[in-house]
């Protein structure tokens, strides 16, 4: 299956060596670029992308109000959402997963990276990466006034296996970190956090980890260190 990527950022020589690191995946392919996130919206309205590389910063529109209205138009609601950030404006990565984004990657990133990233976010499987970025969330999750996203059931619906489940994609781990640590196959995992994003209302992980987070079950000091 090939990976409908749209490009959103205002600098064009970086909108242009993205478009070409893109193109270059063999499973890939771009289906549209924007220089702001007005354009960028119109543009998923327009070509219906699997996923939109979204710049923060963005004249007109800026990439988390763009963001904001992708995740709420009902018609898009198979496009996610992943956000680029630089260390400068860490403040913002919070919003944009409450916005509605499924996941991030700062700007100097490698390039094998970024296509992971997309991979990655289009399948759904992860929204935090280790180490300092992960603990960076953490910290900005429990200094940030709650606002968790709206979901039709809290926390307490869940047994206590999805419970464990949820403390773990809170601190980052994927479906196979998952069923390592609580001795469960790949499989099971995956069913599990499925079963819990479908109790709790949740679009993605993201909302999952946001929930994690503002619900108490995982705390910044508790992220692994990767």
């Amino acid at each position: 299956m090939t990976i409908r990527v749209l490009l959103a950022d205002d600098q064009t020589l970086v909108r242009a060596a993205f478009a070409m690191l893109v193109e270059s995946a063999r499973d890939m392919a771009v289906v549209g670029e924007a220089g702001t996130g007005r354009e960028a919206v119109d543009l998923a309205r327009r070509a219906r992308p699997d996923l939109v590389v979204m710049d923060i910063r963005m004249p007109d529109v800026d990439g988390i109000e763009a963001t904001r209205l992708i995740a709420a138009d009902e018609e898009l609601a198979g496009v996610k959402v992943l956000v680029l950030t630089t260390y400068d404006t860490d403040e913002y990565i919070v919003e944009a997963l409450r916005a509605g984004a499924s996941g991030f990657l700062v700007k100097d990133t490698r390039p094998a990276e970024l296509l992971d990233a997309i991979r990655t976010v289009t399948a759904g499987e992860s929204l935090l990466s280790p180490g300092p970025t992960a603990r960076l969330i953490a910290r900005l999750l429990s200094q940030t006034p709650a606002s968790a996203p709206a979901l039709s059931s809290g926390p307490e619906c869940l047994s206590e296996r999805e419970r464990e489940v949820l403390v773990l994609v809170g601190r980052g781990l994927n479906n196979a970190e998952i069923a390592e640590a609580l001795g469960l196959s790949p499989l099971t995992a995956k069913t599990h956090v499925s079963r819990i994003m479908g109790k709790l209302g949740a679009r993605d992980r993201a909302q999952l980890v946001i929930v994690a987070y503002e619900s108490g079950m995982v705390t910044p000091g508790s992220v692994r260190e990767g």
